[in-house]
Formats: C-alpha cells, structure tokens, sequence
C-alpha cells in the first residue's frame, strides 16, 4: 500500500493552485470542472486535488492498494463498525475501491485499478507525498484504532505525535496530540537536501520565511522545512525519512526526548508555534456521502 493524495476543497481553489505551482514546486496536472490537479515528479497522476468550495475541508485522503489488500479492508473495516461506503474515483487516474470515516472524521480513501502516468523531469518538483498528518484528540486511541481496523503499523510514539506506517517507509501519516480534529501538514518527498534547501529558497524569494526549518526529525529522521500556504495549511518539504523492517519496535516518549531548547536534531530554526497551531486547525473533516455494505 501506497500514500498517493489528498484531495481538498477550499475558497480561491485557483489561485491555490498558482501559488503551488510557480512557487512551491508542483506541476499543473489538469482542471476537470472547479478541481485543480497538480502533481510531481513521479508517475502518479496528481498529488493535490483543490476543489472550488465556500468552506475549506478535506474531501479524502487517498492511498493504493492491490487488490488482495483492498479485500482485507473491507473485512477489517467492517468488522472495526466504521461508516464507509464502495467507491469509484472520478478523480485523475480513476480506480474503485472504498473511503473509510475514522472515529474522529478523517477520510481515508483505498483504491485499486487506478492509472499511473509517465514520470517527467524537474529537480524541484516534489516526488510523492511523503505523509499526511492529522490532528486528533485521541491519537493512541486512533493509532490503536488504524491498526486493528487498517492493518497499519504503529512506528513511533512521541509526546506529540503517533507516527503510523502503511509500507516500509517510517510514516506515511501521524497522528498529533492536539485535542482536536483536523488536517495538520501535508509533507511532499523533495528529490534530495539540495531540493528542500533551494524550496526554502525559492519561497525565501517571495518573502515566506519557513514556520519551522530547515531541520531533522528525530522519529523517521527526515530533513523538513515547513511553511504556512498563503491559502491555508501546513506545507512541508521533506526528504530522506528512513525505510523500516517488519520488526521495527516503535520507541516510547521517553525514547525521544531532547536538550532544553532543542526540538529536532539539528536545533539551528525557531519555531513559529502560534502562527502553525492556527493553520493547522484550518481544514477540518466532512463527509459527503451515506454509509453503504462494502460489497456492494
């Protein structure tokens, strides 16, 4: 199973897309209707979808599976009594499969049969996402709940964070401690440092200092800097988080503690506390569409 997009519905969905694509990094992919598609370096078809909307919200959250795998959800999902419901995607790429509600709304979408596209070149554009964070407030009860009903692994426990794997790569979501729910960043995967370091510049050129960054995570050890979007969110660059064995045995709190007044390996950025609490509670959950048997 692979993380490969989010979908979002906001006000301004156009000029989202702008700034994603000649600031940020990212590739236009297409414009179906009011949904913008941009997508990277990689073969998947979008990344980011940006749907015209008077609220901001997250429409879903999507990953790719085979379909041995899509099988084992619908049992597990199903038997965990979550709302979900048979989907196909009318998004790029297509596929068919189920979205799944978590207990505190969050949208996870599995498809199968969805199409990929050739990859195409450029340095600076993202390759993949890297993660999808979500705040919650419960994450051990949701880091327990992914597990049983989503056959996820948990990697890593912090204080702040469940950090939650799907493959081999450390965490392709987290779970943050914040006491609510919603979107907390979305990460793209950056080719190597020198493309996260020449993002920082590029938005250092437009007057966008980072929110927090450049540094190293201590939890899958990926070099991040993150910005606050112009419309909204929590972005991040990111690279290099570290590949994980089957046997990887998640650290405690206690395992990852720092020196007073470090919060990350490198400790050389401030971190803009306020101003990323406040965008992170931007994009919430909504569920759009009526429950119905998986094998329909």
């Amino acid at each position: 199973m692979k993380l490969r997009s989010i979908e979002l519905a906001l006000p301004g969905a156009e000029q989202a897309a702008a700034f994603l694509t000649e600031i940020w990094g990212m590739a236009p992919a297409d414009v179906v209707g009011n949904i913008h598609y941009l997508r990277g370096s990689g073969s998947y078809p979008y990344l980011v979808a940006l749907e015209e909307s008077a609220d901001c919200y997250v429409r879903s959250t999507t990953f790719v599976c085979t379909a041995e795998r899509l099988a084992q959800l619908k049992q597990s999902v199903a038997a965990a009594g979550l709302t979900a419901a048979p989907v196909t995607s009318n998004d790029l790429g297509g596929g068919h499969g189920i979205i799944v509600e978590l207990a505190e709304g969050e949208l996870l979408r599995f498809l199968v049969d969805a199409t990929e596209v050739a990859p195409i070149e450029g340095a600076d554009l993202p390759v993949k996402l890297t993660h999808v964070v979500f705040n919650s407030a419960d994450a051990e009860a949701t880091g327990h709940l992914v597990e049983d009903a989503l056959g996820f692994r948990v990697s890593d426990r912090t204080k702040g964070m469940v950090f939650v794997r799907c493959n081999d790569s450390h965490h392709s979501t987290a779970f943050a401690r914040a006491g609510f729910a919603s979107l907390n960043h979305i990460a793209f995967e950056m080719e190597d440092l020198d493309a996260v370091m020449r993002g920082i510049g590029r938005l250092r050129d437009q007057d966008m200092a980072p929110a927090w960054g450049p540094g190293r995570h201590g939890p899958g050890a990926n070099v991040f800097a993150y910005f606050i979007a112009p419309f909204g969110p929590v972005i991040e660059f990111s690279t290099a988080v570290n590949k994980v064995p089957d046997d990887y045995q998640p650290g405690a709190p206690e395992d990852w503690t720092w020196p007073a007044k470090r919060i990350d390996q490198w400790g050389m950025s401030d971190k803009d506390f306020d101003g990323l609490r406040a965008a992170e509670e931007k994009f919430r959950h909504r569920r759009d569409w009526e429950a119905a048997p998986l094998d329909a």
